[in-house]
């Protein structure tokens, strides 16, 4: 027994150490719990069919890693936040997750890159379009209401690289301007065409035929024809000079970029698919335009059920686009509802869900604002007037009719007419509203002119009837927690801010990916 106060000295134990000791179990399996995310994605992606994806294997050669071995590598990956082809190669070598899901291969990261940039990206729209089968078959999804929304991403591109379309224009328009007085400076035109041509230009000169770099050559194929039989001409040397060395590469590299602009307003020159758009984290700050995409997707429980990528800024122009993407990535089928915010109520739109025979739950830009009381008493809305069909006239607050006076004709971006009957007053100046009602300043008549698209109306009434029944007052308080949710969870939660592939078709693979690693996220946390 020890005595009082004495300092009692015990035999420190630790485990059993030794980094060199074989140890069970050898099956990697064991050590990774049930409802694991990895079991989830080895499970969904050995039930879809991935028989395009084993189709681009011509055969032959050295063997390649099992394609579908890959696909979970990278889908698992992309849900477990890793993107980059490099560190993907160091889990598959370090993390027991990883080396389970590839039985023990370890491909490099060319290969995985060569596998996601070559091989998926043909084939991504069906293997999305199996994941959508495979959660409607298991009941996440039913396929009857589909929340729209869209989100701009930046892309993998420098924002200092813009070129602009109506700079472009300009610059040629200059150009063009500096070639024809050239060309009477080297004196192309002379007096021994003029029996030829009487009054007319040279075809280089034609405007019926704007200059361009094909008539650009034609007029150094002249010069050189002339310059055969005075080779010391001084002023057709040094045309032919500046032509060669100056106007010409100018005039094909103005015609290169608008071949690249297309439709649009602007590129970047170092992603030349990526279109100049503001930012949703920037547009409070009015923060300058960055090179980016316009991500449309479409949800369903929270599971992305569709989406396209699209050079437009607008989501108005977009709907229609990736309506018709999702109706292919579906087997030729749409869901029943489509439920999206102000910014996809046009005619156009709602014309195409009604060809469609969905139900149209989209709001338009006055939805909320026709709703209040301020709006319902103001004397200037048209919309609080009456109309006499009879006579086509509309009665304003004041009792003065509006005519019918002509019909305009308005195109969208994707070229659908809509039909403006335009109606006006014989005047306004002794009307007590009209300096609210009359916003014109180059109206000296103070003649009010309305403008009405009676297609378009009748539309928009369908469209509030179906957003104020029952059932639409449901779908309008589901869609921020639909697919507001599903981009605070991609976009915040795994930081996907800027794209890392470049190009339209790689840019399309890449959300594909986090669409499906996301539906397999919300997968694993349905079944713990």
């Amino acid at each position: 027994m020890s005595k009082p106060g004495k300092k009692v000295h015990t035999k420190v134990v630790f485990k059993e150490y030794d980094p060199n000791q074989l140890s069970l179990p050898i099956d990697l399996g064991c050590l990774i719990p049930p409802n694991h995310m990895v079991r989830v994605v080895n499970s969904a992606i050995d039930q879809i069919d991935l028989a395009p994806l084993l189709a681009r294997y011509s055969g032959g050669g050295r063997s390649s890693y099992h394609p579908v071995m890959m696909t979970k590598l990278i889908v698992y990956a992309y849900a477990d936040k890793i993107f980059s082809s490099r560190r993907i190669e160091k889990a598959a070598r370090e993390n027991i997750m990883y080396m389970w899901l590839c039985g023990g291969n370890t491909p490099d990261f060319k290969t995985i890159n060569s596998f996601r940039g070559e091989r998926m990206k043909e084939v991504m729209v069906e293997i999305f379009s199996e994941v959508i089968e495979l959660l409607h078959k298991q009941g996440y999804i039913q396929l009857e209401n589909y929340f729209l929304d869209g989100t701009k991403i930046e892309a993998n591109a420098n924002k200092y690289s813009w070129v602009w379309g109506k700079s472009t224009k300009r610059y040629k328009e200059k150009l063009r301007e500096k070639c024809k007085e050239l060309f009477e400076f080297a004196e192309l035109a002379q007096s021994k065409e003029n029996d030829e041509y009487g009054e007319r230009n040279l075809e280089e000169l034609s405007e019926e035929k704007p200059i361009d770099s094909r008539a650009i050559e034609a007029a150094v194929k002249q010069i050189d024809e002339r310059l055969a039989a005075t080779p010391k001409h001084k002023k057709l040397c040094k045309a032919k000079r500046v032509i060669l060395k100056d106007y010409l590469p100018r005039m094909k590299k103005y015609e290169n970029q608008e071949e690249i602009l297309a439709q649009r307003n602007s590129y970047s020159k170092t992603d030349t698919d990526a279109t100049f758009m503001r930012m949703k984290e920037d547009a409070m700050k009015n923060g300058q335009l960055k090179p980016g995409y316009n991500v449309q997707i479409g949800t369903e429980n929270q599971f992305v059920v569709g989406y396209s990528i699209h050079q437009s800024a607008g989501d108005t122009s977009c709907m229609k686009e990736h309506l018709k993407e999702v109706k292919k990535t579906l087997g030729g089928k749409l869901p029943k509802n489509i439920v999206a915010d102000a910014g996809y109520g046009s005619e156009e739109n709602y014309e195409y869900l009604k060809k469609e025979q969905l139900g149209n739950y989209v709001k338009y830009n006055t939805f909320h604002k026709e709703a209040t009381r301020k709006w319902q008493a103001d004397p200037t809305r048209v919309q609080n007037w009456d109309y006499d069909e009879s006579k086509d006239e509309y009665i304003c607050s004041y009792g003065r009719a509006l005519k019918f006076k002509h019909i305009n004709y308005q195109k969208s971006k994707n070229g659908y007419r809509s039909t403006i009957r335009v109606y006006q007053s014989e005047g306004c100046k002794d009307c007590p509203y009209h300096g609210q009602c009359i916003k014109q300043s180059n109206n000296p008549d103070l003649a009010k002119q309305i403008y009405i698209n009676k297609r378009g109306n009748e539309l928009k009434a369908e469209a509030r009837a179906n957003l104020t029944s029952e059932y639409g007052l449901k779908m309008r308080s589901l869609r921020p927690i639909e697919v507001e949710s599903v981009f605070g969870d991609i976009k915040g939660n795994f930081g996907i801010r800027r794209f890392i592939l470049k190009g339209l078709e790689k840019v399309k693979l890449e959300w594909g990916l986090h669409s499906i690693a996301h539906n397999m996220r919300k997968m694993a946390a349905a079944n713990v």
